[in-house]
């Protein structure tokens, strides 16, 4: 008999609004008995309908909601759901590379697609779209018929839900190191080794944004592969350093500077705190500074040791920024929310003693879109700001 989830009262408010996870604890009683993974019904505490998702009784959110109405999760269901999801992307003009499905905001949730050229990198993040792995593969062909599918199912998340860390080809023959096209651009995406699926597609649209600002020197800090370097380069900053702590990126940065012709890109490796430091002690500075860090909180219990290390990385950056010049920064932690890195940001100003003000506020490319009942889902904060 398939599992009965009623929740306990006025809990139902959030999830009939639209956000779709039934955490453990919101849960007044479990009713019949089927396999964890499965599809379990969620109602209210007076027995109203709210819709059917995945089960895991090993996770803190017991129940993802993917389905509202009276639909059954089969072949069909999964066909259509990532068709839609795509063509929303192709309208939108995303054609070489960009993120075909985005879990939640797709209502396909713990389900991410990327697509790099003819191959697509996939991540399956929940044990209820573990199970159905087959399916999806199967409506992934026939959509995209892409040359392969390659797996990154190697993300911490997987633990909480049971599951073993996972990557490596799934369908086809191809090359794990993929070349691509953005903004103009080529790439060469390593999907095997790089970071998340590869790359981070989620700053498409805001490299190509600074572009505005990529005037005389510019320092890309934890520049990855290079693209916000190479975007500043092909608008004509004069001089460019791409600084990373990891040599297979600068290496990457290299190679991408080649394919592309672009020989004023000068890497540089090191630990980013350390290296704006003795910036500073040399009296050094340019023209713009980028500040692109890895997420330094993935919890709530660590959001307040990451406000000081985000406060301490920006504070570096704008006294090393000549005045009239550019700081552009972001956070891709969701749990650093808009306000909190706005804050962040103004308390750094303060603290340096320099003028800033906000030229432009960005978020993530709308590959990734957000929903609004679903604040999880709005993570990337990309400021723009002048020093003077």
């Amino acid at each position: 008999m398939p599992y009965s989830v009623y929740l306990k009262k006025n809990e139902e408010k959030r999830i009939i609004a639209g956000h779709p996870w039934v955490y453990a604890n919101e849960v007044a009683r479990i009713e019949g008995k089927d396999k964890n993974g499965s599809l379990a019904t969620v109602y209210d505490y007076n027995g109203r309908y709210i819709g059917k998702g995945y089960i895991n009784h090993l996770s803190k959110i017991l129940v993802r909601i993917f389905i509202r109405d009276d639909s059954q999760a089969d072949y069909e269901f999964y066909k259509n759901a990532i068709k839609k999801s795509n063509d929303y992307r192709r309208a939108l003009g995303f054609d070489n590379c960009y993120r075909a499905v985005f879990a939640e905001s797709d209502n396909l949730p713990a389900l991410i697609v990327d697509k790099y050229a003819d191959v697509l990198c996939v991540q399956f993040l929940s044990l209820g779209i573990e199970k159905n792995k087959d399916l999806i593969i199967k409506a992934l062909i026939e959509i995209f018929n892409p040359k392969g599918i390659y797996e990154r199912s190697d993300v911490q998340v997987r633990e909480k839900e049971g599951l073993e860390l996972r990557k490596g080809a799934i369908y086809g023959q191809f090359d794990t190191k993929v070349m691509i096209e953005e903004n103009g651009l080529k790439m060469l995406v390593d999907l095997e080794n790089g970071q998340k699926t590869g790359y981070f597609l989620d700053q498409k649209e805001n490299r190509y944004a600074l572009r505005r600002y990529a005037q005389g020197s510019l320092l890309d800090c934890f520049c990855n592969c290079g693209g916000f370097s190479l975007n500043a380069a092909k608008a004509g900053a004069k001089e460019v350093i791409a600084l990373d702590i990891s040599e297979q990126a600068l290496s990457d940065v290299r190679q991408n500077a080649s394919l592309n012709g672009i020989n004023n890109i000068t890497t540089m490796q090191g630990d980013v705190f350390e290296v704006l430091r003795s910036f500073k002690k040399e009296g050094k500075t340019f023209d713009t500074i980028v500040l692109d860090p890895p997420a330094f909180c993935k919890s709530a219990s660590e959001v307040k040791n990451a406000y000081k290390g985000y406060k301490d990385i920006n504070i570096l950056g704008m006294k090393l920024v000549k005045s009239g010049g550019y700081l552009v920064t972001s956070s891709c932690s969701h749990y650093m929310t808009f306000p909190l890195f706005q804050n962040m940001l103004a308390e750094s100003a303060r603290e340096c003693g320099r003028k800033v003000r906000i030229v432009e506020i960005r978020t993530q490319s709308p590959d990734h879109p957000s929903t609004l009942s679903t604040e999880e889902s709005l993570y990337l904060k990309f400021f723009v700001l002048q020093v003077t």
